[in-house]
């Protein structure tokens, strides 16, 4: 694990266990994911990354841009990093963040790969059956992928669940392989 991560681990958790106190996990989440999203432009990296600009000029900044849209913990997260020049471990405290929240509140999140849009009522069968698997409560993202002939595929951290035509036909062909030899 590069040491980035690491800080960036450190960062999460600390900011976990404040809104964990504040009982606002979910919230944070929700915030830090505008932010970091807010952050990742062009324009903002370079204000950021600006050596003629002083770090309290930026902080100032980025503390009124994001006062009253985002709660104190986020704020102050914020803030610590840009003053110890840390800006850059925001996408990894992010991630940081959502994965010590899943394993603290039974939460995982399921990237499910279909050849079109899942309805709602699909994505909460998907996370149910997925769910049980897990023995966590699933939150869905749909991505479409327009490569698959059928089925889906479900990545749920580092596990793959490969329900689509392709894999099920790979599979198959393995299967003839073996009985062939």
């Amino acid at each position: 694990m590069s040491r980035e991560t690491l800080a960036a681990k450190r960062y999460a958790k600390a900011l976990f266990e404040v809104a964990a106190q504040q009982q606002k996990t979910l919230e944070v989440e929700q915030e830090l994911k505008s932010v970091v999203e807010a952050l990742q432009s062009d324009d903002v990296q370079k204000f950021i990354s600006a050596p003629s600009i002083s770090v309290s000029v930026k902080v100032d900044v980025l503390k009124k841009a994001l006062q009253d849209k985002v709660s104190q913990p986020v704020v102050n997260t914020i803030e610590l990093l840009i003053e110890r020049g840390r800006a850059d471990l925001l996408s990894d405290l992010l991630d940081s963040y959502i994965r010590i929240e899943g394993e603290s509140l039974g939460i995982a999140d399921a990237t499910v790969y279909s050849t079109y849009p899942l309805s709602e009522q699909e994505r909460e069968t998907v996370a149910a059956q997925f769910g049980v698997l897990a023995n966590k409560k699933i939150r869905v993202n749909n991505v479409v992928d327009k490569t698959l002939l059928g089925g889906i595929k479900v990545m749920i951290g580092d596990k793959l669940y490969d329900g689509s035509l392709a894999g099920k036909l790979e599979r198959l062909e393995t299967s003839f392989n073996r009985r062939a030899q």
